[in-house]
């Protein structure tokens, strides 16, 4: 029984701290200059995509599940209620990550090659990220940079590995190491 009862205190300070920990996230978004790295929504199956796979056809690649779009319609309309200000939206040519910036409705959404998917495309995963940063340390625009990619382009840019559907939000720097800093983190459903 005390077992049961720590692990739900467990349970409970660890959802407090999460919520916690995605104030910076919100309040950097709030204003102008910050970039959102959004993980696409859940896309079952294996990593990457079947053999193949065209970037002109959808039915090829993986696509959002069920979840992955109701976490999409969800992330847009926490992106509205905390009154996010939008600048442009951008996103990978893969379908999912497509399809989660339109169904996140947030504004019109341009296809950016240099978010393309980084495990498919591993052998230019260096001319993805080099990209990828540069668009990231020249964001200057009127509101968040709202960028929908791949798990591993996050990785290779950042270190961290986000789920399906996370947002990481980050501030350009243009002189930095990295060309952008942490400044938190939002979780699927945070």
């Amino acid at each position: 029984m005390r077992f049961a009862l720590f692990i739900a205190f467990m349970l409970a300070a660890g959802s407090a701290v999460a919520a916690d920990e995605t104030a910076p996230a919100w309040v950097a978004l709030g204003g102008d200059g910050h970039v959102a790295l959004i993980r696409h929504g859940s896309a079952p199956g294996a990593p990457g995509d079947p053999a193949g796979f065209r970037l002109d056809d959808c039915k090829t690649q993986r696509n959002l599940s069920d979840q992955g779009r109701a976490d999409s319609r969800a992330l847009g309309d926490r992106f509205r209620a905390r009154q996010v200000k939008v600048g442009k939206i951008i996103s990978s040519q893969w379908c999912r990550c497509r399809q989660t910036a339109e169904l996140m409705n947030i504004g019109p959404v341009e296809e950016a090659p240099t978010f393309n998917n980084a495990f498919v495309l591993s052998a230019k995963r260096d001319t993805l990220t080099e990209g990828a940063r540069a668009a990231i340390a020249a964001w200057r625009g009127l509101g968040a940079l709202v960028v929908v990619t791949h798990g591993q382009n996050i990785l290779a840019l950042l270190g961290i590995h986000p789920g399906e559907g996370e947002v990481i939000v980050v501030a350009p720097e243009p002189n930095g190491e990295q060309k952008m800093r942490v400044v938190g983190r939002i979780g699927r459903g945070m």
